[in-house]
Formats: C-alpha cells, structure tokens, sequence
C-alpha cells in the first residue's frame, strides 16, 4: 500500500474510505493494518453468507469479478493447461477466450 502512484485523497468523517475483503483477512492483523492506513473494513465473518444462505429463500453469495471470470476461463482446458511455449500465442489464446466470454454474457447466442 506504500507504494501507491496517485495519492488518495484524505479520509475523513463526512468521506470515510471502505476497504471491501473477503472472509480470507478475516483476522486481528488485517484489520489492524487497514485501520493502520485510516481505511473502515468491510470484512466477511466466516460462514457469514452460509447462514444467510440458510437463512433467507433465494440468497446467492456474491462472488468477486475477478473471482467469477477466472473460473470462466479455467473451463477453457487449453487456458487452464498450458500447452503454447510462446508467451504470445497464449497471450493471444487469453484474449480469444476474453471475447467468447464477453460474446456470451452479451446474450448474442441465443
């Protein structure tokens, strides 16, 4: 976090700045580190969203983006197994299978 480019500007009551983490920092040291650099933490208590699971019809537990779209493209097998030698016909085997996924999620299959 000591390494940021652009400063942020500087937190205060009327504009607090939230540090959104999930259940994997859920521990003292964390939370003493985001309050460390003035930030308010969001953080999931574990087995937080199984009982709300449980607890209300038609709760789905949300997923991170990143989370979401790398299981997306783990269901590609050769970007889950590296086959090419060449960093640019991997690179370019990822942003091929970028485009399936966006073409997908636009509806535009039918």
């Amino acid at each position: 976090m000591k390494s940021i480019p652009v400063k942020r500007p500087k937190a205060g009551r009327r504009h607090p700045q939230g540090m959104c983490l999930d259940k994997g920092y859920d521990y003292d040291s964390v939370r003493d580190l985001v309050k460390e650099f003035s930030y308010t933490a969001h953080i999931k208590a574990r087995g937080e969203e199984s009982q709300a699971i449980k607890r209300q019809a038609g709760f789905k537990a949300r997923r991170w983006v990143v989370e979401r779209t790398h299981s997306w493209m783990n269901r590609f097998r050769r970007i889950l197994i590296r086959w090419e030698k060449k960093p640019e016909n991997y690179l370019a085997l990822i942003h091929f299978v970028c485009a399936i996924i966006t073409y997908r999620c636009a509806g535009l299959f039918g």
